[in-house]
This record gives structure tokens, C-alpha cells and sequence, in this order.
């Protein structure tokens, strides 16, 4: 459908701009705005110049063959040093104080000592997210990734309200739009997130990255060690220091899944924060 729309627009536009070459200034030309609507304009002002409007071939219902990613997140490591946040938002082009992940202060009972809690998107198996959204702009992809279109998204915000983990996030600004030369780096795999004013993004699972055997940036830039990611077919997670059995680190440590009884299956898994190898401070994450 929005190939076919990009496409009556173009035909629309060029068969105006073909008057151009036999208009005189003052004589006006029919375009279509673009909010959809026909406006008459002086020709002179008129740039017969249409530039390509690159269009994705990749399906972006399919993911990487045989694969079905997967989070572990070990919360005894987390000192809330920052450095996934910040890995976040260059791998993003976000700006530097925003990121697609959260990073919490918890707390269980009076009793216990709070920690700090990392979210990111859970990219749930049975997503609630996908099932409100009206144009199907929001997908779960088979090797377990939950992705956005974001060039199909109205900004309804149906899925933002969806969401039990609060992992979706609506760009409002228009300043931190994306240049060209990183629009062609982000954009090696349709599930990105991009940034189009009025629309949702949220956590990728960076899957530029994933679809080449790579880690996401996040864990690759946490200095302890926090974030495990892999493959729950193969059984296998790497934090990039150490590899290990998914199954073997959650059956050792109580692995769990936050908020798993509200039935979304998320695919990131917590490691209780017990045997921490930080003190507590709640304080601003290092820089």
C-alpha cells in the first residue's frame, strides 16, 4: 500500500512538473502537499528536480533463518556505570541523553538493599504491543525480534499504552532528524528503529549487528559484564568476556522473566541481584 501511494505521488508530481517547461512566472501548477491535500503554486518557485526515494526489498516479516535471540541480564554486576545507555544512543543516533534503555532503582522490600535494573525492550513472544497497533506497523519477526516500521507508524501511541514494561518511547523533536550519511548506516536492516517525528521507537536488539553474528552495542560496551545475548536455539549467550548454556546460567542462578505472569513471554531473562560485586550508590551514572 505505501509503495502504491509513494508511487501515485511521484506520477502525480511528475505529471505536474512536465507543465513547467511551458509556464511563464505568475502562472500557477497543481501539487499535491504534503499532508495529502492539491495546492496551487507560482511555477517559478517550482524545482523540476525529483530526487530517488529509496525503497526497502527486505521483508521486513522475516528475521535471521534458524535463530531466536535472547537477553540474560545479571543484576548482582549492574553498578549503574551508564556505559549501555550511552553505547545505546551512538549506535541510535541518539542524542547523548537519550537511550532506548532504562535503567532503574529497585528495591524488593524495606528489608533489602536496592540495586539497579536495566530494561531495554523485552521483545515478547506474545507481544501486546503488536496486537493494538491499526496498521500493523509494529511486527514480531521470527528470529524472535519485536521490530517498528517506522515510516508506516500514525503515532497513535496505542502500543506505548500496551506496553507493560514501558520500553517504547515517541519522538516529538525534529532536531535529532537523521542525516543522510547515517540514515545509510542505521538502515542495513528494515527493523531498525529510525527516527521519524511523530512515530515510536524503541530497543532493536540492534539487528544490523545480530544478523551478522555481532553483539548489540550494549553489550558489548558494558565494562562488567552485565549483559548476556545469543541464541536460545543453539542454547548459548556471550557477554563478549564469557560464553555459557542459557539454560544452565538460569537453572544456576533462578533465572526469571519480569512480569512473566502477565503472559507476554518476553525473551530477556534477570539474574537475581544476590552476591553483588558492587555497593550501592544511588547516584548519577558515570560518564
Amino acid at each position: 500500500m505505501e509503495d502504491q501511494q509513494n508511487n501515485s505521488r511521484r506520477k502525480f508530481l511528475k505529471a505536474g512538473l512536465s507543465q513547467h517547461k511551458d509556464k511563464k512566472p505568475g502562472d500557477t501548477i497543481k501539487l499535491l502537499s504534503p499532508d495529502g491535500q492539491i495546492v496551487e503554486v507560482d511555477s517559478s518557485f517550482i524545482n523540476p528536480h525529483i530526487p530517488d526515494i529509496p525503497v526497502s526489498h527486505h521483508n521486513v516479516r522475516e528475521g535471521v533463518p534458524g535463530k531466536k535471540f535472547v537477553m540474560v541480564i545479571d543484576l548482582s554486576k549492574c553498578k549503574n556505570a551508564g556505559k549501555c545507555r550511552s553505547a545505546c544512543s551512538k549506535m541510535h543516533y541518539l542524542p547523548k541523553d537519550r537511550s532506548y534503555i532504562k535503567i532503574n532503582k529497585m528495591q524488593d522490600s524495606e528489608k533489602t538493599a536496592p540495586y539497579w535494573m536495566p530494561t531495554p525492550c523485552f521483545h515478547c513472544d506474545n507481544p501486546p504491543c503488536v496486537k493494538v497497533c491499526p496498521v500493523d506497523a509494529t511486527f514480531k519477526l521470527t528470529d524472535g525480534i519485536v521490530g517498528i516500521d517506522n515510516n508506516r507508524c500514525i503515532g497513535c501511541r496505542f502500543c506505548m499504552v500496551a506496553c507493560p514494561y514501558s520500553a517504547r518511547v515517541f519522538n516529538w523533536d525534529t532536531e535529532y532528524q537523521l542525516k543522510e550519511e547515517e540514515f545509510k548506516n542505521i538502515k542495513h536492516h528494515a527493523a531498525c528503529s529510525s527516527h521519524v517525528r511523530g512515530t515510536v521507537e524503541k530497543c532493536d536488539f540492534c539487528p544490523s549487528k545480530t544478523q551478522n553474528n555481532e553483539l548489540p552495542d550494549c553489550v558489548n560496551a558494558c565494562p562488567n559484564g552485565v549483559f548476556y545475548f545469543g541464541d536460545e536455539n543453539e542454547d548459548v549467550v556471550s557477554n563478549g568476556d564469557e560464553t555459557v548454556r542459557l539454560s544452565q546460567l538460569i537453572r544456576d542462578k533462578a533465572g526469571y522473566r519480569y512480569l512473566e505472569e502477565l503472559g507476554t513471554k518476553p525473551r530477556v531473562y534477570y539474574l537475581p541481584p544476590a552476591n553483588r560485586q558492587f555497593p550501592f550508590k544511588d547516584a548519577q551514572p558515570e560518564s
